[in-house]
């Protein structure tokens, strides 16, 4: 099934995002916790891309396992930092042998210190939605930063960017973690008024590790409100408590957004099915 048949409804659309493993010696305990993601029936499953070696092998094998035990729709992930044509095109071709329909089209993050280089088959993620487009038979969809992307010197231009994405084929687009509803609200505006018409899923990250959401938002630049630095302030040196706090933080956003007339919301949830779990039983009444 093709996601912007679910995901631009007027249902209420929940999904959840998982890795797959760094190598076989992990492969089965990742797959299990996987498959308890999955057994929570979200509306689908998004499997992360690892950049050569096993990994990216594993989300084609992984999605196609989700997609076939528990018929579930399935989007994967697929970067082309450093790729060439020719393994984008094997990547492509492995999905269609798996009947997987949805690809999530990433340029991926650069090694620290470098630019993309002029002999490379693909410099920007829009190229390689426009090269998935011409392979034919996906439903395409891109990222996009409701805060800017940390390389563009400005959110203006960043849309600009993402506009031409969208004109490359985008069917539709998944937004970075944000922990400030109005960052959303504000950013959906923007696109909406710079021509971009397809769906927008919101992004959400339930934080249940001070130190680890510490060293994303370093890394990605998203801002942390106040309230929510308070909420890290008081619970983040305990576990237990903090794991209760951040799920209830992220529910509360995910309730505002489907308040507000967003269909749409994915949920980071990476692998953890005590947290995908808690989150889908608050929100039980809403999704029904």
């Amino acid at each position: 099934m093709e996601l912007t048949n679910l995901i631009g409804g007027t249902a209420p659309s929940l999904s959840f995002e998982v890795f797959p493993p760094k190598n076989s010696a992990n492969y089965e305990s990742i797959r299990a916790a996987v498959e308890e993601v999955a057994s929570l029936s979200p509306s689908f499953i998004s499997v992360t891309y690892g950049a050569g070696g096993g990994t990216s092998d594993y989300t084609v094998s992984l999605a196609a396992d989700v997609q076939d035990r528990f018929r579930l729709p399935v989007l994967a992930h697929l970067s082309c930092v450093n790729a060439t044509r020719a393994g984008v095109r094997a990547q492509l071709d492995a999905m269609r042998r798996r009947g997987i329909a949805n690809v999530l089209a990433l340029r991926g993050d650069m090694p620290p210190g470098s630019a993309p280089q002029e002999n490379w088959d693909y410099r920007y993620a829009s190229e390689l939605v426009a090269e998935i487009r011409e392979y034919g038979g996906f439903c395409v969809g891109g990222a996009c930063y409701p805060e800017g992307h940390t390389e563009s010197p400005s959110q203006k231009e960043d849309i600009l960017h993402l506009k031409e994405k969208v004109d490359a084929g985008c069917a539709f687009l998944t937004t970075q973690m944000f922990f400030d509803n109005n960052v959303y609200y504000n950013f959906l505006f923007k696109a909406r008024d710079a021509g971009i018409r397809v769906p927008i899923v919101a992004g959400v990250m339930p934080v249940t590790n001070a130190s680890q959401i510490r060293r994303i938002v370093a890394l990605s630049g998203t801002a942390l409100p106040q309230r929510f630095r308070y909420i890290l302030d008081r619970f983040g040196a305990n576990p237990a408590t903090m794991r209760q706090a951040g799920i209830a933080y992220a529910t509360e956003q995910i309730v505002d957004l489907f308040a507000n007339g967003v269909q749409a919301v994915h949920v980071y949830s990476m692998n953890n099915a005590f947290v995908a779990r808690k989150i889908k039983e608050n929100l039980s009444e809403i999704l029904k």
